[in-house]
């Protein structure tokens, strides 16, 4: 299944670098991102590394999720394809 970075998770004044906002393709509303909770999340770099995520909670009622990665992700990765397995 293949899903889309859209941002980091923010508030007012913080943002959180290893905490990302993905809109999965196939949810459309919350109960959908929700049965993805605990799925595991693959970005892959251009330069080939792949970082390791897993799915924490459902963001919003339009089928997004919010995703742990295992370190900060880089700018560079808005808007950028990831893999949900």
């Amino acid at each position: 299944m293949k899903g889309v970075i859209s941002n980091f998770r923010m508030g007012r004044t913080t943002q959180t670098c290893n905490h990302m906002i993905v809109h999965v393709d196939g949810a459309v509303n919350k109960e959908q991102a929700a049965a993805l909770v605990n799925k595991s999340v693959v970005y892959k770099t251009p330069a080939g590394k792949e970082i390791k995520g897993k799915v924490a909670a459902p963001h919003g009622r339009n089928g997004a999720v919010r995703v742990i990665f295992e370190t900060g992700m880089p700018g560079q990765a808005l808007s950028k394809q990831v893999s949900v397995e």
